[in-house]
């Protein structure tokens, strides 16, 4: 895979990680399980999400070594789960990973992305 195609899918995580995020912005987690349209535009970002994480494991498994530190296994999980089994997916557990989890991912993702346009 070319640096570009990998800092695309770098792109496409954390953007729609932080889509996920905005989705849910101002609303309880009541409110989150009570609104159907929101639930489904913030799993499709998780979706999004999980999917360009599994192509950079498919076509650069050395990035995924290189950084360890992010849920990789976690977040292509989600994705298969939301795609294969979605009316088993627990909807506090996905609150709870756009509100929490994403804040963090976010931040290494945006490192990481600075890290890779310095050439560091």
């Amino acid at each position: 895979m070319s640096t570009e195609r990998l800092v695309e899918y770098v792109d496409r995580m954390q953007q729609a990680a932080e889509q996920a995020r905005a989705l849910t912005e101002g609303m309880t987690e009541n409110a989150f399980q009570a609104d159907l349209r929101t639930q489904l535009a913030v799993t499709m970002s998780l979706v999004l999400l999980g999917e360009a994480a599994a192509r950079i494991g498919v076509s650069h498994p050395d990035f995924i070594r290189d950084h360890a530190e992010l849920p990789w296994a976690k977040i292509k999980g989600m994705r298969n789960l939301i795609v294969h089994d979605y009316y088993r997916a627990d909807l506090s557990a996905i609150w709870g990973t756009v509100r929490s989890d994403l804040t963090d991912l976010i931040s290494q993702l945006q490192s990481i992305r600075h890290w890779r346009i310095q050439g560091e």
